[in-house]
């Protein structure tokens, strides 16, 4: 997505002509335009400089992102860190405050409250006079106001200013009228011109701009606290670093380092860029990037990142990634992304912005002809037109989404949870299915040893020295497990020779003249035997979901270690969160029916999906999508496809590259219960949408009929709003939009304390499912007729749910429902003359 910053926009309204104008350019596929953060995102082929052209004939000014990609990301969020319009408004407010007060003396101080003139302003004619000038000199200080809303209307394109300028100009050339009207009559010597001063609107024509300056400021300052989040992480990244060259060290700007550039880190430095330690150790303080508070040791070969904290020993790093490719460098390109884009929920509001504008300065000249119409005098009919154009607010409508989405994505990326756009931030909180992908997401992703069980004749100490001599020459997982755990126990080693490995079997060597073994229950049976004991012990190992190894020498079985990938801590607190919330919890896996079975029991996860190929898991996403919003949480290659087939792809952010970049939601700590946290956030931030567009609509729905006067000639309510009233309440509408979204920052996103379960969704009657795969190698199959031959059979089989058969591959994939013998499907596909190879 190319990303510009666009200038002169002030409400929803301007949001939505960028956008018209952005695509009718030719090669833009979509866009999205930020009123909060001021930026246009497009996506397409279209040229620069059309989308540039096309943003300046709308009336705005438009500049593209991106530079180097050294560059610091700070470059493209200057406007972020920087706020430009805060000090201007407020010169703005002081000078029309002091200017306003005085005319307010002058129009009403004396009128009403007989409060002391000067005797030069006696005469009607210097007041009013005085009262121009004052006004004038207002309206000069805003007079962007009025600048911006004459262009907008002369482009056909009005927005908010229109409304002010068209409020504020009417009330003003209505009392130049008046003034002349008094000059005239002063010249004929008619006494009542000083009645005709108490009807100038000068007072209202100055106290509406700057009403609404007050209102800008308030909306820019609450602005401003939105993207705080956005900001403290630009703020962490350092602006230079200690480069070593020939020995020497030199502090150079952060953008001037390069890949392969030694970095000098001391203690209390945050570390540069992301690199590599050469030398020294320490610990670091990573919490910035995962949240997680407590350090973690570094040592010699390990990986640090940019705006970690160096907490203790002095070290040298090579840098790895530089200016935009480094890890906080990406998590604020995805805060700011998530922002800039758009949520499904923002598109009502977008509707009624694009017409909102015409339709008010409709409503305010249908007011103003009816009350003529009625007989009402000129200068109430002109009061209430005016009162209709001012206290109508679209920036509110405009706000309503993108505050509460820059909070949330903001509370998001301080709790390590990213997502990536506005629609995946909204879609989390709707989630009926939930697929865990077993192995790295609900277990460790390393094997642990679980179980130690020496048999008849030997004891724990020698099955861990015989353990422990031969898997330490091994390079399996599994061998790495078990010498961790006999390191961990204290166990000696034993002098070997002979040593060979057996892939995919086990080990054997020579300990002390005698031949000993170590491996899977097959190999060791085959070479030494195994009595029934051992045997029913392996199967009640695999039963709970253990790989079990045995140990043996010569002829007799020392014992046996079982080894499995154990669940996360908080595996079983995330499951039953989440059902709490009304989410069907699914575990989907490539291992056999045992295994998934005995992990999900441990989990407790009742709906399993096992034996799943990797290509497989992207058809099951998809066939879970109809039981409702599908979220997918996995974190390994094999992952990538279900990721991006899922309504809300899940990565955990320890995972291969290639499945966060699939994913919507990234969950730097890898932890699971942010899975959990991701959806609470994201139903805090649409309830907030709700409110926001809630009291945007109700704002205007009740205020626009108040201003036009229209309760009170049904109701015979005594209260009128006068021009200035609704100046003030449009002034502090957009200001509680954001003050409303600030709300979410406050929000405890791992306290499943208020859960609710969604009502009225899909799959509230499912039923538990054990679903898994078989792939079935056929010989004989030669076209497309021997393919569905092969389908009809399989499918006729019960437990079958579906066969998918390729006579190029050779295979056909059965998906199975209930468990189905090999030999029933074997039997089933040769009846038709066709004949299987295996079944894996």
């Amino acid at each position: 997505m190319e990303k510009y910053t666009v200038t002169g926009m002030t409400c929803a309204a301007c949001q939505a002509r960028v956008e018209k104008a952005v695509k009718a350019v030719g090669g833009v596929e979509s866009c999205s335009v930020s009123l909060l953060t001021n930026t246009l995102g497009v996506e397409g082929s279209a040229d620069e400089k059309d989308i540039i052209k096309a943003v300046t004939a709308a009336g705005y000014g438009a500049k593209k992102q991106g530079g180097a990609a050294d560059a610091s990301p700070q470059d493209d969020y200057s406007a972020l860190l920087e706020d430009r319009e805060t000090p201007v408004l407020k010169r703005r407010l002081i000078l029309s405050a002091g200017f306003l007060l005085l005319l307010m003396y002058i129009s009403m101080g004396h009128g009403m409250l007989g409060l002391y003139l000067p005797a030069a302003l006696s005469n009607p004619a210097a007041v009013g006079v005085c009262e121009l000038m004052l006004a004038s000199a207002v309206m000069l200080f805003n007079r962007r106001f009025f600048v911006s809303g004459s262009k907008a209307l002369f482009k056909r394109s009005p927005n908010m200013d229109t409304l002010v300028s068209l409020g504020s100009s009417a009330a003003y050339i209505y009392s130049l009228v008046l003034l002349f009207v008094i000059f005239d009559r002063l010249s004929k010597g008619d006494t009542g011109a000083a009645d005709i001063v108490m009807s100038l609107y000068f007072e209202t024509a100055a106290m509406i701009p700057t009403l609404i300056t007050v209102g800008k400021l308030l909306e820019a300052i609450s602005k401003g606290k939105t993207t705080d989040a956005l900001k403290g992480l630009m703020r962490l990244s350092p602006q230079t670093a200690s480069v070593v060259k020939d020995g020497k060290e030199q502090t150079v700007d952060i953008s001037q380092v390069r890949v392969g550039d030694i970095v000098a880190v001391r203690p209390g430095e945050r570390v540069p860029v992301d690199a590599v330690i050469v030398s020294g150790s320490t610990a670091i303080d990573e919490s910035a990037l995962t949240g997680e508070s407590v350090p973690a040791d570094k040592a010699e070969g390990d990986e640090i990142y940019a705006a970690s904290v160096n907490c203790s020993g002095f070290i040298t790093a090579r840098a790895e990634r530089v200016g935009k490719d480094t890890a906080l460098s990406k998590i604020i390109a995805l805060v700011s992304d998530a922002s800039a884009t758009k949520a499904p929920i923002a598109r009502i509001a977008d509707k009624v912005s694009a017409v909102f504008v015409p339709a008010v300065i409709g409503i305010a000249l249908l007011t103003f002809v009816v009350w003529l119409a009625v007989g009402r005098e000129y200068s109430y009919a002109l009061s209430r037109a005016i009162a209709v154009l001012v206290i109508s607010c679209p920036c509110a409508l405009g706000l309503a989404t993108p505050v509460a989405i820059m909070v949330g994505s903001g509370v998001g990326a301080k709790n390590a949870i990213l997502f990536k756009t506005a629609e995946s931030l909204e879609a989390a909180g709707r989630i009926n299915v939930c697929a865990l992908d077993k192995t790295g997401t609900i277990t460790e992703g390393r094997p642990q040893v679980t179980d130690v069980i020496p048999l008849d004749g030997c004891d724990e100490e020698k099955l861990l020295g015989i353990a422990f001599s031969l898997e330490s020459l091994s390079d399996h997982p599994l061998a790495k497990a078990v010498s961790s755990c006999c390191e961990e126990r204290g166990a000696l080693k034993t002098a070997l020779s002979d040593f060979s490995e057996r892939p995919g079997k086990g080990v054997t060597a020579i300990a002390n003249g005698a031949r000993v073994f170590g491996g899977s229950v097959k190999y060791i049976t085959e070479a030494v035997g195994a009595d029934d004991n051992t045997a029913n012990l392996c199967r009640q190992l695999s039963q709970q979901g253990k790989t079990p190894m045995l140990f043996a020498s010569d002829k007799e079985i020392l014992g046996i270690i079982a080894v499995s990938d154990t669940i996360k801590p908080d595996a079983v607190s995330t499951v039953n969160e989440l059902a709490g919330m009304g989410i069907d919890v699914i575990m989907i896996t490539g291992d056999n029916e045992l295994t998934a079975q005995a992990v999900a029991k441990q989990a407790g996860i009742d709906h399993v999906i096992a034996g799943v190929l990797p290509d497989g898991k992207d058809s099951r996403i998809k066939a879970l999508r109809s039981e409702g919003i599908t979220a997918m949480v996995g974190d390994g290659i094999n992952d990538a496809p279900a990721l991006t087939s899922a309504d809300v792809g899940i990565a955990v952010g320890a995972g291969a590259d290639i499945a966060v970049d699939a994913a919507d939601i990234v969950l730097m700590r890898s932890e699971l219960k942010d899975v959990a946290a991701a959806v609470r956030l994201s139903r805090a931030v649409v309830r907030n949408i709700h409110q926001n567009l809630f009291w945007a609509f109700f704002y205007n729905i009740i205020c626009i009929p108040l201003a036009a006067g229209f309760y009170s000639a049904l109701f015979g309510l005594g209260f009128e709003m006068s021009p200035m009233v609704g100046a003030a309440a449009m002034s502090l509408s957009s200001f509680t939009v954001c003050m409303n979204a600030l709300r979410i920052d406050r929000v405890d996103i791992h306290d499943p304390g208020r859960d609710k379960k969604l009502s009225n969704r899909p799959g509230n009657d499912k039923k538990e499912c054990m679903t898994m795969e078989k792939t079935m190698t056929i010989e004989g199959m030669m076209c497309p007729h021997c393919e569905a031959a092969v389908k009809k059979a399989l499918e006729a089989l019960d437990g079958v749910e579906d066969a998918q058969v390729s006579h190029e591959k050779g295979t056909a994939v059965v998906s199975l429902s209930a468990e189905v013998s090999d030999e029933v499907l074997t039997k089933a596909v040769e009846d038709k003359d066709y004949t299987v190879k295996g079944i894996a």
